[in-house]
């Protein structure tokens, strides 16, 4: 089942890179910056979504004390972190060509590089040597707290004024179909690979529990 994913991920992932590099249209004015929305927008598609199992797997946790649902807020936080730093590379690659600077401090740049450095921080209680159970409660409670950043960065754009951010509004369904599908195919290109390092992020987390006589 694993290899099966593993291997339809791979698919799919190299079917979307050639249809973003090769066959969407090149906007005159962004040049090659305008292909990072399709990989850009997907980041960030995948952090939130990781960050929302993490604090499902946290409020799972907090109810049943599985150390199961602990390794899926792990293996889903691990994901979401990477992700989201990828987000925070590939944003100023489109902003340089688009607003002339890599970053502006605009509220949805400063909000999602406070959900990742939260993270930061979670991982670093992650390796501090707490006892196994109190380890999975606190991070349980992280997880859950860390998650209502995300509708504050989603709605940044509408909450404060046009003239402290340079984000647009989002206007995805006004978009052609030639730039839609290839945006479409590519989130779920990399929703796929989610759930493909997930599953074998929570083997490897299952695997050290295991060896650590937790499970």
């Amino acid at each position: 089942m694993n290899l099966a994913l593993f291997i339809l991920s791979a698919i799919l992932m190299s079917c979307n890179v050639i249809w973003i590099v090769f066959f969407t249209e090149m906007i005159q004015d962004q040049h090659w910056a305008q292909k990072i929305f399709y990989i850009h927008v997907p980041l960030a598609w995948v952090g939130f979504l990781s960050y929302f199992f993490v604090m499902v797997a946290g409020i799972s946790y907090l109810f049943s004390k599985d150390l199961k649902y602990d390794r899926i807020g792990h293996a889903a936080a691990e994901i979401g972190t990477l992700f989201t730093g990828l987000v925070l590379v590939t944003g100023p690659i489109w902003a340089t060509p688009v607003w002339g600077q890599p970053w502006v401090w605009e509220p949805r740049l400063i909000t999602t590089l406070v959900l990742f450095l939260v993270y930061v921080g979670y991982f670093i209680l992650r390796n501090i040597g707490i006892y196994r159970q109190r380890l999975a409660l606190i991070c349980a409670i992280v997880g859950i707290i860390a998650f209502f950043n995300i509708p504050i960065i989603f709605a940044s754009v509408d909450f404060w004024a046009a003239d402290i951010q340079n984000h647009p509004k989002r206007v995805m369904s006004q978009q052609p179909s030639h730039v839609l599908a290839p945006f479409f195919f590519s989130l779920f290109s990399f929703t796929m690979l989610f759930f493909t390092m997930l599953l074998f992020k929570m083997k490897v987390l299952y695997s050290n529990d295991k060896r650590e006589n937790h499970v």
